[in-house]
């Protein structure tokens, strides 16, 4: 159940009943082969079925992230880091100040990892708030599912190709990891180093490890859920 789909009439009945929110946070940034929006479909979706499960209402995602890395590659698009800092925390204000006190941030981007800070602070500040975080590559399941298959994760790889992340057709053979620098390196280097995206391995792995993957985080989500 998105805002989409409500207007505020429905949202003040529904906080008469419940103060849990499900927020997603994602990117707008090269993914190889697959959408632009891939940081954000996975999360949305995975949101989207906890919700029809649990009936915990899906805010807006913030389809934009930090991804300072990636903007040589078109299409991309990045927030400064202190501009998505500060928008999360104004997203959280806002519907904390309504009434919402149970937030769930599920996370699709490893750029935005820096928010957490951030939200620590928040829940120092205000009263009754309870936040988890959620980024769904980092689950122990999602971890066990790659050991088990011998597969590694990676960006732009088989973690992220599911059905609604593919938008053109992928290589059969898997990508050969590139050799990447150490230290902090430029946008233009970036491009250089990972070529097509990718950052190696498998461009896609099997329905059945596709729908595994799926299926562990939406257990974890709907855990979550339950702030105990």
């Amino acid at each position: 159940m998105r805002f989409e789909e409500l207007n505020w009439m429905d949202i003040e009945s529904y906080l008469s009943k419940d103060d849990r929110l499900i927020i997603v946070l994602g990117a707008t940034e090269q993914h190889g082969y697959l959408s632009l929006l891939t940081d954000i479909k996975i999360p949305l979706a995975l949101a989207d079925a906890a919700s029809q499960q649990s009936g915990v209402l899906v805010a807006p995602p913030l389809n934009f992230g930090s991804s300072p890395y990636f903007l040589e590659y078109p299409g991309t698009i990045s927030f400064r880091l202190s501009t998505l800092l500060d928008a999360t925390e104004d997203i959280i204000r806002s519907v904390y100040g309504q009434g919402f006190r149970r937030i769930l941030v599920l996370n699709g981007h490893g750029g935005n990892v820096g928010v957490r800070a951030r939200l620590s602070e928040l829940a120092n500040e205000l009263p009754e708030l309870r936040m988890n975080w959620y980024s769904w590559w980092q689950s122990h399941g999602v971890e066990a599912i790659a050991l088990k298959n011998e597969l590694k994760p990676g960006h732009a790889n088989w973690l992220e190709a599911f059905p609604f992340t593919l938008v053109s057709e992928m290589p059969d053979a898997p990508k050969t990891p590139p050799y990447v620098p150490s230290g902090i390196i430029n946008a233009e280097k970036t491009r250089e180093v990972y070529g097509d995206g990718s950052f190696g391995g498998p461009y896609q792995a099997d329905t059945k490890i596709m729908d595994d993957l799926f299926a562990v985080g939406m257990g974890d989500i709907l855990e979550m859920l339950k702030f105990e």
